[in-house]
């Protein structure tokens, strides 16, 4: 290169020529200051988090959740939780889900206690109310399934009976949670002629306790439990007899009326 062709390095302000950065020095300080502002940044932005955490912290309830009870789930719990509320009559039951002490006394009949009032359909397609048998002496016999062998001889049996149960101004009503047309094909299979009552919703079941936790073959459900009740002609409970045993029961039933 030729002396004219070289370019001269600038002066500084006192007259005198200076160098020229080299490449390495130009960029060492910009990449400094990159490298210390992305610290400045982490930091301020841990500081957020950390503050936004510690709000979160303090804004929390202090309330702890229950933990479902040592070496149960809580898929486990849930279920027991579950049972638990099967097990109480759903008309004692308020809208809260507690249970109205009021109202759960009358699942616990007496004897001497006023009927409580209902009104079914009866095989025949008809309705039958307590009112219509006021002044007269009526047994509920409240039976688990039609045409399961217990059910079939008592059934029986209050059909053997049926006369001499209108002699003593007795009116009889088989109760169950069968459908209409089941309790009619049960009627019609056995010739039965006491009229049977059909309670689909259990409303009438659970009024007069009858309705509750049975056991078999190691399986809990829920279902009729059988129960007769003889209602006397002023409308009171005169006798219940509860867990039946069904040989010589409609006897020991018609005995209790006519004494009555």
């Amino acid at each position: 290169m030729s002396k004219k062709t070289r370019k001269k390095s600038p002066k500084s302000p006192s007259g005198k020529a200076t160098r020229a950065p080299s490449k390495s020095a130009a960029k060492t300080p910009a990449a400094k200051t990159r490298k210390t502002t992305a610290k400045k940044s982490a930091k301020t932005a841990n500081k957020r988090l950390g503050n936004a955490a510690a709000r979160a912290s303090h804004k929390a309830p202090s309330k702890k959740l229950k933990s479902p009870p040592s070496g149960k789930s809580t898929v486990l719990a849930a279920a027991e939780s579950a049972k638990l509320r099967a097990k109480t009559p759903a008309a004692a039951k308020t809208s809260g889900g507690k249970t109205d002490a009021a109202a759960a006394r009358k699942f616990d009949l007496a004897e001497g206690a006023k009927a409580p009032a209902f009104r079914l359909p009866r095989d025949g397609g008809e309705t039958v109310a307590l009112a219509d048998y006021s002044g007269r002496k009526l047994v509920l016999f409240f039976y688990p399934r039609a045409n399961t062998p217990g059910c079939t001889k008592e059934a029986i049996d209050f059909t053997r009976l049926a006369a001499a149960f209108a002699e003593s101004e007795t009116a009889i009503l088989g109760v169950s949670a069968d459908p209409l047309k089941a309790q009619e094909a049960f009627r019609d299979k056995h010739q039965l002629s006491v009229p049977l009552v059909s309670d689909e919703k259990h409303e009438m079941l659970e009024t007069y306790g009858v309705w509750g936790e049975k056991s078999m073959y190691g399986k809990t459900f829920l279902g009729i439990l059988r129960t007769t009740i003889l209602i006397g002609a002023d409308g009171r409970i005169a006798r219940i007899w509860r867990n039946v045993k069904v040989d010589g029961h409609a006897d020991d039933v018609l005995a209790a009326a006519r004494a009555l």
